[in-house]
């Protein structure tokens, strides 16, 4: 029996993110809520556990900061999630519904590309339009002057505490995927640079968190995996941090700067360790067994973090053994364990996650693929995969080469054939799961948004006798019109992940992109579009359902008024509704 109300009911469960606060006034917090049935910045006053809302627009807002100093919220002002806007910004203690004010002028509304914000009224702002990319240097009471600007994607990454060094990550050297770090005064000259070489990106994660310190800490992937370094770009000196640990890494500073908070990721979920840099001493922090969607430090060393699984909603902890945010209303309902499969395919082992319904196999199976690329499926609670099982589905996602968090190799052994690495993984796990009996191979269901949009499109067309029904949300379906019309820094990650534009490589698009496949398809199709997307941009879209029509072929489209994606809660069931209601229907289940 279907249970309608249960699935909707998780959506509409209020949500929280992780707080965070103002480093010199830590008990000036901000948080994203969708506690009003859209997502919006609030901000929290710990002290006197006051929370008002920021933000309070159509579509939602989703990107907002705090200042050091706890006196300001900034946050982005697109369009309709056009995201192509400016920095607004509204006093920390303004009454609910104050408006903001712009928190630059003189800067036109472009793409963000980082914000570095001071305790003295310093802003560093990275903007992309048509231009390229440029990173302005913003004090109170002055015009915004250029501190850096190149063609290539770039962005500002971070500032030191006592605001004399910027880091910004480029790539001047043309790859955008593997990206290279430049430490430089704010009068715009270059202290140092490191870059690993090709194939080989370094990522600021933050300078340390002490007076007069110019340590950064930095991702590197030295080792094939995500791993850790300590450079200090004054000094010329690099420290890694190597650990016992078979995942990826990633660290934060403690406040005082003498240790490390670790994230360990490994098969699709995460640890925490504190790392003392003195003795290299580590020591695990313990948290269930799940997924950690942020974590950092408070002044008094506890930890905050936010916490789900696969079966049990986000849930906002302390080390201190508190819950940090309860939002009101009733909790989402829990769902089902994932199991762990590994399925041997063509480039090595391909770790899949099953969530099964109740009842017996085999199932009508959703394969729903992740998008990203540079991204991965993990133990995490995902409203989404619960309304799937509820409607008794079994739902497989595959980690496929493309994917984080496996190493270096596996996420780039999608370069120069886009596409089409990635589907022959999907595959091999269709495949198990047909053979091994759990999924019905008349009922099956390709769907994904973005990147996993795309490759449902690309598979239908490519792999047409092996999928029952196909729901792509805001995909790539014409890759070359798609590069055309997308976002610059996105124009970037596909001359990297290509190795050329439309231009240089024609050959490597048009056999990566959908519309090449278009008359193979067999499945019914459902495409979701927004209409305000600078990620997969409406008219690639409309050229792909054209020829849809052309053909006659049975589709569906959801059309809506956003962006890449909504962050209205009431929206996404009514898409999720639409992409239940359409796999149902011609799999003949209603």
């Amino acid at each position: 029996m279907v249970d309608d109300e249960r699935w909707k009911a998780r959506f509409r469960a209020a949500g929280m993110s992780l707080p965070r606060w103002a480093r010199d006034a830590p008990s000036h917090s901000i948080y994203r809520s969708n506690v009003t049935g859209t997502w919006e910045i609030y901000t929290w006053d710990r002290d006197t556990g006051e929370r008002r809302q920021v933000t309070d627009r159509p579509n939602g807002t989703w990107i907002g900061t705090i200042d050091p100093s706890g006196e300001w919220v900034w946050w982005f002002a697109d369009t309709d999630g056009d995201e192509f806007g400016v920095w607004k910004r509204v006093p920390f203690g303004a009454e609910e519904g104050a408006e903001s004010v712009p928190a630059v002028t003189g800067l036109e509304p472009s793409y963000p590309a980082g914000l570095c914000l001071g305790r003295t009224g310093l802003a560093v702002v990275g903007r992309t339009t048509e231009d390229g990319n440029t990173i302005h240097l913003c004090q109170a009471g002055a015009e915004p002057e250029v501190l850096y600007h190149h063609a290539e994607d770039a962005h500002v990454a971070a500032l030191s505490r006592g605001e004399s060094l910027i880091a910004i990550g480029h790539s001047e050297h043309g790859d955008s995927r593997h990206m290279a770090l430049r430490v430089v005064r704010p009068d715009g000259t270059t202290v140092a640079d490191l870059w690993d070489g090709p194939g080989k990106g370094v990522h600021a994660a933050g300078f340390a968190p002490v007076e007069g310190d110019s340590r950064l800490l930095v991702n590197h992937e030295r080792r094939g995996r995500d791993e850790m370094l300590i450079w200090d770009p004054v000094v010329g000196t690099e420290q890694e941090i190597v650990l016992d640990l078979p995942g990826e890494i990633g660290a934060a500073w403690y406040p005082d700067g003498t240790a490390l908070l670790i994230a360990h990721s490994h098969e699709a979920r995460d640890e925490l360790y504190r790392y003392d840099l003195a003795t290299g001493g580590l020591t695990g922090i313990e948290t269930p067994r799940g997924v950690i969607g942020g974590a950092d430090v408070r002044p008094d060393g506890t930890i905050e973090y936010s916490w789900s699984s696969a079966a049990e909603p986000p849930v906002i902890r302390s080390t201190s053994g508190e819950v940090v945010l309860t939002p009101p209303g009733p909790p989402a309902p829990p769902s089902v364990p994932v199991e762990d499969v590994w399925v041997d395919g063509p480039g090595g082992r391909i770790h899949a996650l099953v969530s099964k319904p109740e009842g017996d196999r085999p199932f009508p199976a959703v394969f729903d693929v992740h998008g990203g690329p540079t991204a991965q499926d993990d133990d995490s609670f995902r409203p989404a995969v619960a309304a799937w099982v509820d409607h008794g589905f079994a739902v497989v996602r595959v980690n496929y080469r493309g994917s984080t968090g496996y190493g270096s190799e596996w996420r780039d052994a999608i370069e120069g054939r886009v596409g089409l690495t990635e589907l022959e993984d999907i595959k091999a796990v269709r495949d198990w799961a047909v053979s091994s009996g759990l999924a019905d191979p008349e009922r099956l269901v390709l769907t994904g948004g973005s990147w996993g949009g795309f490759l449902t499109l690309l598979g239908l067309g490519t792999q047409p006798d092996g999928w029952s029904v196909g729901v792509a949300a805001v995909p790539v379906a014409d890759y070359v019109a798609a590069y055309e019309d997308e976002m610059e820094g996105l124009q970037a990650f596909d001359r990297s992940l290509f190795g050329g534009s439309p231009d240089e490589v024609p050959d490597r698009y048009r056999e990566s992109s959908p519309i090449t496949y278009v008359s193979e398809v067999k499945a019914p199709v459902l495409v979701l579009a927004g209409e305000n997307d600078p990620r997969c941009p409406i008219r690639q879209i409309d050229n792909y359902l054209a020829r849809l029509d052309e053909m006659g072929h049975p589709h569906e489209v959801y059309r809506y008024d956003a962006g890449h994606g909504s962050l209205v809660v009431e929206e996404r069931i009514t898409q999720m509704a639409a992409e239940i209601g359409f796999a149902r229907k011609h799999l003949g289940m209603s």
